[in-house]
């Protein structure tokens, strides 16, 4: 028996979890559903996924893991949508920024006896300084040699946190247990405040008066910094930080008050001190870099949640998610 996992949304993450699980057909089988059938196509051309849906509801009905590789502002109506047809005892995963919020959402649209766990990779370090998007940037190794967060509401069951820490090691990443509203407030650092910084900087540049000659000499530093804006849809982006609001809030504010500094700073003609300030800031970004390619975090602390501890997940993965779901399905069939 071999578990059955959906993947909804066939972009760069979703194709990506299929081409990794693509080396392990013994022990999962693959179907995947795309809002645009074309891309559906590919991804199965490309062995992204062994069979494809065109029907929302008909794609993860029966399927063991249902995984949303979707923009945030989809999950709602997606969620709303294939409600009645998630099976009892199915597990549901997403790879949204904001995991407080579809975590909600889940507890409103799902019937009982269906099991959410949040998941946000951290992705392959040799992929970083890549730029595009979609099914057309997907790689079986997006996630080797990374870290995916997992989260949990509480009372979440062993065995759906077991599935999901077997589930990223087949990705190749090793699982981090962290707490959900620890997660939103890391992400709006690390994702959401980088796409506010591009659109800023979009909006001021391309609204001053010179921007008809200043385009004609916008260069690599330009590019550059527009990238991660170019990388995230302009909606899902948005709702990201509406529904994460007091951490967006208290990050763009953080933001503003180092922009003032630096500002005040060149103002002030305090030359030496902007010299240092940015010298040692180019030094923090190297140490980052080489940390991030090296993947070495020994003082990173896992397992801080009693979830239970990462040592005791391991050594359930001898046997695969099929043993896992054959432990849940013996239980299930006792009571």
């Amino acid at each position: 028996m071999t578990v059955k996992i959906t993947i909804l949304g066939l972009g760069q993450i979703g194709a990506s979890i299929g081409l990794a699980l693509a080396n392990h057909k013994d022990q999962v089988t693959t179907l995947g559903h795309d809002l645009l059938p074309e891309i559906a196509r590919k991804a199965q051309k490309l062995g992204a996924v062994e069979k494809i849906k065109y029907n929302l509801p008909a794609s993860v009905q029966g399927a063991d893991v249902v995984i949303l590789a979707l923009p945030l502002d989809q999950i709602y109506e997606t969620l709303k949508f294939i409600a009645e047809d998630v099976r009892e005892e199915a597990v549901v995963m997403d790879t949204a920024p904001v995991k407080t919020a579809v975590a909600a959402w889940v507890k409103e649209l799902l019937p009982p006896k269906r099991h959410y766990i949040g998941l946000t990779p951290a992705l392959n370090p040799l992929v970083l300084e890549e730029s595009g998007r979609g099914l057309e940037a997907a790689r079986a190794d997006l996630f080797t040699k990374g870290l995916v967060a997992v989260t949990a509401p509480d009372g979440t069951v062993d065995e759906s946190l077991k599935l999901a820490a077997d589930f990223v090691t087949l990705l190749g990443a090793r699982p981090y247990f962290m707490d959900m509203a620890e997660v939103d407030g890391l992400m709006t650092s690390a994702a959401l405040l980088p796409g506010f910084a591009a659109s800023a900087l979009a909006e001021t540049v391309i609204g001053q008066p010179g921007w008809p000659d200043i385009r004609k000499l916008a260069g690599k530093p330009f590019t550059a910094a527009m990238g991660m804006f170019e990388m995230e849809e302009p909606n899902a982006l948005a709702e990201f930080a509406l529904q994460n609001s007091v951490n967006t809030i208290r990050v763009l504010d953080d933001y503003i008050a180092t922009l003032k500094s630096l500002r005040n700073e060149i103002a002030g003609g305090e030359n030496e001190k902007l010299r240092n300030r940015l010298g040692e800031t180019a030094k923090d970004l190297e140490q980052w870099r080489l940390e991030r390619y090296q993947g070495n975090w020994q003082a990173v602390e896992f397992g801080r949640l009693e979830m239970p501890k990462v040592g005791d997940i391991l050594k359930q993965q001898v046997g695969g998610l099929d043993k896992l779901f054959r432990q849940r399905k013996k239980k299930s069939d006792a009571e």
